[in-house]
């Protein structure tokens, strides 16, 4: 027999009508042992409270494996009275965040493409949409938080980076356009963030508070640029937008925009037209719990606007200042109902027609919610593997002649999933003769000199951590090593590579990828041979 998906709004009281705003975090990993960041991941028995006692609306997942993940959200999906939404940022595919699965390189690739060919931009970035939408369906996803709409102008950006799309509104609107069209084809959510625009920071909105002082017209023919063509002009629109933390004089002299209603309410819901759910960023970043408390900032976004509340610090106490500002009259209760029927619209699409959606609550399943055997699939990683080939820049030449050394500078070792053992940037070097020193951040000496040295950079701008004091270490160590320096390779962000300035003797290869598949093509250009894990060319051990 069918299951009702969901219940009628009048049927449930207000805790429950606000509890469905709210989506909490937690790991994917099963077991509450492997939590990696207990300060912000629900465990199991703190899920069970939300999901079946308060009823909250949606979960965040982040780690683990797939297989974990597939398991997990099932497991999560049956526990719920009410569909759950399960999203993920997953901007570089599912494998970027869930291991298994494919992992792509990350959206400026695309914009490197389109200054030579946007077409065949276009084209990779509505598959690449295609693929992370199947990929997250097959384990359970159904909330892609992407793709991020911001236009990356400010090389100095230490969190959107090369998560954007390019560093003009022209090629981001594109190019993103062509990512929300291609994931349509699934019933998944896709998200535009971070509005109004997150690319002219020089400040980590993970720390602190960014201002963005420009006046309405550069906002208007920049920064919402690309959402103005998310929202109204994509042959669908985005499905959700995902607010910015940061504060935009020109609309709103006191308010960040996820607390601001003239930027919520004025522009994005009345003048731009949008309908769909409206997403704050996490409310447990720095740049809103420095100056608001959990409980005022869950309010304060709810009235500016937004249907959907991320991460707030205490779930159950965020609930309760909500309905309190409903029952002095703060917030409307119609708004908080308008908010819940756009949450069940967007329910209502990821779960499909009753009989043929993901989600465990509309059929009694005959077969296997998930399907894992579809991620990873040869296709796919072939079209990750051209927009990495598309992308790279290079000035070959490089003859490994060892014995020599391999130089890999990573801004966080400990932290650092694309170097296991096996990863190519450290194995094919040890083939070449090539012995391997591993420094950090933390590092304090650096290496010896005198000796034939290829130096491999994996520094891009991370959330927490911008990179650019590892970017002094290695110009500092370039320098050093001048005389004996055969071979750079950078793996990450282009800003970096323009800051080393590397002289036009130096054979060295940029890759915006920084994951085994980008290490071995990135390894193969420097050399002009095929990278073969398992295999040694003699060539280059005389």
């Amino acid at each position: 027999m069918l299951k009702p998906i969901l219940p009628d709004p009048d049927s449930l009281s207000l805790a429950q009508l606000v509890a469905q705003l709210i989506v909490v975090r937690t790991t994917g990993h099963l077991f509450d042992h492997e939590i990696e960041y207990p300060q912000w991941e629900a465990t199991h028995d703190q899920l069970a409270h939300y999901i079946t006692e308060l009823g909250v609306g949606g979960i965040i997942l982040l780690g683990g494996s797939s297989a974990e993940v597939a398991l997990r959200t099932q497991a999560l999906q049956a526990m719920a009275d009410i569909p759950l939404l399960i999203a993920a940022d997953i901007e570089e595919g599912v494998g970027q965040r869930f291991s298994g699965a494919t992992w792509f390189p990350p959206p400026m690739a695309l914009g490197e493409i389109a200054r030579t060919d946007l077409q065949l931009a276009k084209t990779y970035a509505h598959r690449f949409g295609q693929a992370t939408a199947q990929e997250a369906m097959a384990i359970g996803l159904n909330w892609v938080l992407a793709p991020v709409v911001d236009v990356n102008n400010n090389p100095a950006n230490p969190v959107i980076n090369v998560r954007a799309f390019g560093e003009t509104p022209e090629i981001v609107a594109q190019l993103t356009q062509s990512f929300i069209q291609g994931a349509q084809a699934y019933p998944v959510l896709t998200t535009a963030k971070h509005f109004p625009g997150h690319g002219d920071t020089s400040i980590d909105s993970h720390l602190s508070l960014p201002v963005i002082d420009h006046d309405l017209t550069r906002l208007d023919q920049v920064e919402l640029a690309p959402f103005k063509g998310a929202i109204s002009t994509a042959a669908k629109p985005v499905d959700s937008v995902m607010t910015a933390h940061l504060r935009l004089p020109a609309f709103d002299q006191q308010h960040p925009a996820t607390l601001s209603k003239p930027i919520l309410t004025g522009l994005l819901r009345q003048e731009l037209g949008f309908d769909g759910l409206i997403v704050t960023d996490a409310l447990v970043m720095g740049a809103i719990t420095e100056t608001y408390g959990p409980y005022e900032a869950a309010v304060l976004a709810v009235e500016a606007g937004a249907d959907v509340v991320l991460m707030p610090a205490d779930v159950e106490g965020c609930i309760q200042a909500i309905c309190e500002a409903v029952r002095v009259g703060r917030i409307d209760k119609s708004q908080i109902r308008a908010s819940v029927e756009r949450i069940w619209r967007a329910k209502h699409k990821v779960s499909g027609p009753l009989g043929t959606g993901p989600s465990c609550h509309n059929w009694e399943p005959a077969e296997p919610v998930t399907q894992v055997q579809q991620l990873a699939q040869p296709k796919t990683l072939e079209l990750a593997r051209d927009i990495l080939r598309s992308s790279n820049r290079q000035q070959p030449g490089f003859r490994p002649k060892g014995p020599g050394q391999n130089v890999i500078l990573v801004d966080d070792v400990l932290g650092c999933r694309y170097l296991p053992r096996t990863a190519p940037a450290i194995t094919e070097p040890i083939r070449w003769g090539y012995e391997l020193t591993l420094l950090d951040s933390r590092s304090s000496q650096l290496p010896k000199t005198g000796v034939p040295t290829l130096v491999q950079l994996f520094i891009r701008g991370n959330p927490f951590r911008s990179g650019q004091n590892l970017v002094q270490l290695a110009r500092q160590y370039l320098e050093t090593a001048v005389g004996d320096l055969q071979a750079v390779v950078v793996y990450g962000s282009p800003y970096v590579l323009a800051q080393l300035e590397l002289s036009e003797d130096i054979s060295w290869v940029f890759s915006y990828g920084q994951m085994p598949m980008a290490q071995s093509l990135a390894l193969e250009t420097l050399v002009g041979a095929v990278v073969a894990v398992g295999a040694v060319d003699r060539s280059f051990t005389d």
